[in-house]
């Protein structure tokens, strides 16, 4: 079936990034049946193997949202079982990954345990001068904090005396966004039926192309994500001109 979707798709002017809502695990459990857990499995399952065809394809950038700042308000055994999914993917990157995706961490990473940040830490140490895909995996993401964050940085070099209130840009706010050296994605997909951003990449998606399906995440394939891909090249992207 991939290569029908395949033909619709022009590989010489992909995204160079592409940002999924990973949403709908716990629908994807419930209609089989199953405990939502169930549903996280299936769709950590499924977040590796689009990582992987993202980095066959040539895509540049990939950001994940894996984990919410809202996500911390459900049931302490959901939360728990993300923790430890997230924590076991920490262990197997090394084996599973290509040897040239770097790993990234975005999101309020104090919040998480000191066992899960040594994990986080180390893996983005060990991929760190890798020049393939930049894989950025939101965990414990939340856009509105993102830009608080960023905006307590300007203000402490003004408080600093660094530079003035008045000499602030955009450029300048964006640099400090924890994808601040990457370019903004320019497709964000989200399964699952619901057609919201939810926090995610509020700055950076001020152009971005989006793409929705009813498919639930652990559902999801890849020619699901060629059918985005193909919808996105043919759109006409002004970026406010005409």
């Amino acid at each position: 079936m991939i290569h029908l979707a395949e033909k619709k798709v022009d590989f010489s002017r992909l995204p160079k990034h592409i940002a999924i809502i990973m949403d709908g695990n716990g629908r994807w459990a419930k209609k089989r049946g199953l405990p939502r857990s169930a549903g996280h499995v299936r769709g950590a399952d499924n977040f590796r193997k689009i990582v992987r065809y993202c980095g066959e394809i040539g895509i540049s950038y990939l950001t994940v949202y894996a984990f919410s700042t809202e996500n911390w308000s459900r049931p302490q055994d959901e939360v728990n079982a993300l923790m430890n999914l997230l924590s076991e993917y920490l262990d197997r990157a090394y084996k599973e990954l290509d040897d040239r995706v770097r790993v990234r961490i975005i999101g309020e990473r104090d919040m998480l345990s000191p066992e899960l940040i040594e994990k986080v830490e180390a893996l983005e140490a060990y991929t760190k001068d890798r020049t393939g895909m930049v894989l950025n995996i939101a965990l414990s993401y939340g856009a509105r904090q993102e830009i608080v964050h960023a905006t307590k940085s300007l203000a402490k070099r003004v408080e600093n005396g660094e530079m003035k209130a008045d000499e602030i840009t955009t450029e300048m706010l964006n640099e400090c966004l924890y994808t601040g050296d990457q370019p903004d994605p320019d497709l964000i997909i989200r399964p699952s039926g619901e057609k919201r951003i939810s926090n995610f990449m509020l700055w950076q998606a001020a152009y971005s192309e989006f793409w929705y399906s009813n498919v639930l995440w652990p559902s999801f394939k890849p020619e699901h994500l060629l059918d985005a891909i193909a919808e996105y090249q043919g759109r006409n992207r002004r970026f406010g001109g005409v």
